[in-house]
């Protein structure tokens, strides 16, 4: 099981050019894919929140081996 952080930018256009840490982990993206290693212990939930914040709204994310549900996706990016 991958164990590190990925997730998919609803909008490529919002992707950083260049790598963007946050809470410790390392996000750098290609188009609207985005990966990370690295970052704090935290429930993903709060993890998505905190990339939502910098990135904008997110169609997947996983953090540390949990896939966050269709809920948990929509409550993230409220």
């Amino acid at each position: 099981m991958y164990r590190g952080q990925r997730l998919v930018l609803a909008d490529a256009a919002k992707a950083p050019a260049r790598p963007t840490i946050i809470d410790g982990a390392r996000w750098s993206c290609e188009g609207s894919a985005c990966t990370a290693s690295g970052g704090t212990e935290q429930p993903a939930t709060r993890a998505c929140r905190r990339v939502v914040q910098k990135f904008g709204p997110v169609t997947a994310f996983s953090y540390k081996g949990k896939t966050l549900s269709a809920e948990e996706l929509a409550a993230c990016n409220a």
